[in-house]
């Protein structure tokens, strides 16, 4: 897992309340389990039309906001079913941060497992940061280790994280990469296991 200390990128607004994983990547694009290529299906229908057109007025088709590593969103955002792939799909497009006042439980746990830093934030705060972004300088500063956002005007809002989440996503570990840290023990372990109880080793 690629590890997030700090970001410096474009922020687009998206404030609509309530955006679900179906939303974010449509079941149509659910039948792999590759992360490369999933970014063309998020926001589908959205971003385009039903001819296959981008939709012109959609923030994240908006020349300004190509391109954006941040996406400052409304309440509730990816509530709906389980889905991984909606992480990977933020992640392929470019998105590493997503700030809102609130997340749904499943898609935030999936996005520490993933890279993808969700935020909460005060909904006073994420305002500002949604006019700041609709105005000439969209850029977000998101600082992990400081646990703040800086606003394109240079205001600077603090985040609560947990402590072992945060760890985990400045080293760039998920749950693989925290087992293999344990490696060298547990090959220690199924070394005297195997000396031990040799019967339990296969022929």
């Amino acid at each position: 897992m690629q590890a997030f200390t700090t970001l410096d990128a474009k922020a687009a607004p998206l404030p609509l309340a309530n955006i679900d994983t179906d939303q974010i990547i449509p079941k149509q694009f659910l039948k792999t389990v590759e992360r490369a290529g999933l970014g063309r299906g998020l926001f589908y229908d959205f971003r385009f039309d039903e001819a296959g057109n981008e939709k012109a007025d959609f923030v994240l088709n908006r020349p300004e906001y190509r391109g954006a590593g941040v996406l400052v969103a409304g309440d509730n955002f990816g509530c709906g079913s389980s889905r991984e792939h909606a992480p990977w799909a933020l992640m392929d497009f470019g998105i590493r941060c997503v700030i809102s006042t609130s997340f749904a439980d499943i898609f935030y746990n999936n996005c520490f497992q993933n890279g993808l830093l969700p935020v909460t934030l005060p909904a006073e705060q994420v305002q500002q940061l949604m006019d700041e972004a609709r105005g000439g300088n969209h850029v977000v500063s998101v600082d992990l280790a400081a646990q703040t956002v800086t606003s394109p005007s240079g205001a600077v809002f603090a985040f609560e994280i947990d402590p072992t989440r945060k760890d985990k996503m400045l080293k760039g570990l998920d749950a693989i990469g925290e087992t293999l840290q344990a490696a060298g023990a547990i090959d220690v372990f199924e070394m005297k296991r195997a000396l031990a109880q040799p019967w339990t080793e296969e022929a």
